[in-house]
C-alpha cells in the first residue's frame, strides 16, 4: 500500500507540473493540441491525486483530513477539480496554468517539508475525534480552492489589462463568481469550526490565531463582494484586492499552522 501511495503521489506531482507547463504554453501559442494535452494531464493527475487520497484513507482508517500532509493533498485535489469544473462550465482556460502550478507547489511543500507525514499513522488527538471534522475541513478545502481560482483569474486579468489597456468584463464576472463561492464556503467553515470548538474546548470563539486570520480573510473578501455588488467596483484595484486576499489565505494556513502556536498548530 505504501509503495502504491508513493507511486500515486509521484504521478500526481509529475502530471500537475506537466499540465501547468502545457497550460502556459497554450496561453502563449494558442495551439489546440497543447490545450488538449494540458487538460488530459490535469485530469490524469487529478485521478492519481484521488487514488493517493483513497489509499491514504485506507492506510489510516479514516478520511485524510487531519494533518498538514493530508490537507495539502486534499487542497491540491480541490484546486484541480474546481479548475476542471470551471473550464467545463465556462470553456475558459485562462486560469488553468495558475491553478495547476499552485496545486503542484502544494505537493512540493509536502515533498520538502512533510515527507515524514506521508506514511505515518498516529492516533487522533481528542479534539479531532468529532463528526464536525469532515464538514469543517471540506468546506475549507472548497473555500481555499475557489480563492485560488479567483486569484489565478485576477492575475491573468491584470496581465491582459497591462498589455491591452482595456478591461475584460468576462474576467470581472468570473472572479466575482469564484470569490462568491469561496466566501460562502468560508462562512460555513467558520460556523462549523465554531460549533466544533464549543464541543471540543467549551467555547465558540477563543481568538485562536487560525480563527483570527480566518476572520480577517472573511472580512477582506466580504469587503470585495460588498463594494462589487453595491458600488459596481471592478477593475485593477478589485483584482489586486482578490490577490491580497489569496495571500492572506496562504498565511492563514502556512503561517498560522507552522509559525504561530494555537489549537490549529497540529494541522
Amino acid at each position: 500500500m505504501k509503495t502504491l501511495l508513493q507511486v500515486s503521489f509521484t504521478a500526481t506531482f509529475i502530471l500537475y507540473f506537466l499540465s501547468a507547463i502545457l497550460y502556459f504554453w497554450h496561453a502563449a501559442s494558442k495551439r489546440q493540441l497543447v490545450d488538449t494535452a494540458a487538460r488530459i494531464a490535469a485530469v490524469t493527475g487529478w485521478l492519481a491525486n484521488t487514488a493517493a487520497l483513497a489509499m491514504r484513507a485506507d492506510l489510516v482508517g479514516r478520511l485524510p483530513l487531519t494533518n498538514g500532509y493530508e490537507f495539502l493533498l486534499s487542497f491540491a485535489w480541490g484546486i484541480v477539480l474546481l479548475s476542471l469544473i470551471f473550464e467545463w462550465r465556462t470553456k475558459f482556460r485562462a486560469a488553468g496554468g495558475f491553478a495547476l502550478f499552485i496545486a503542484w507547489t502544494l505537493l512540493c511543500c509536502i515533498w520538502i517539508f512533510l515527507p515524514e507525514q506521508q506514511y505515518s499513522v498516529e492516533p487522533l488527538m481528542p479534539a479531532l475525534k468529532s463528526g464536525w471534522l469532515t464538514v469543517h475541513v471540506l468546506t475549507a478545502v472548497v473555500a481555499y480552492s475557489a480563492f485560488t481560482l479567483a486569484c489565478g483569474l485576477a492575475v491573468v486579468y491584470l496581465r491582459r489589462l497591462k498589455h491591452s489597456g482595456s478591461e475584460d468584463g468576462r474576467f470581472d464576472l468570473l472572479i466575482y463568481e469564484a470569490v462568491s463561492l469561496g466566501f460562502m464556503m468560508l462562512t460555513l467553515c467558520i460556523v462549523t469550526g465554531a460549533i466544533w470548538a464549543e464541543k471540543a474546548w467549551g467555547s465558540y470563539w477563543s481568538w485562536d490565531p487560525k480563527e483570527t486570520w480566518s476572520l480577517i480573510t472573511w472580512i477582506v473578501f466580504g469587503i470585495y463582494l460588498h463594494v462589487r455588488r453595491n458600488r459596481d467596483w471592478r477593475g485593477q484595484a478589485a483584482a489586486v484586492l482578490v490577490i491580497v486576499g489569496f495571500l492572506i489565505v496562504l498565511f492563514t494556513f502556512f503561517g498560522v499552522n507552522y509559525l504561530l502556536s494555537g489549537n490549529h498548530s497540529y494541522a
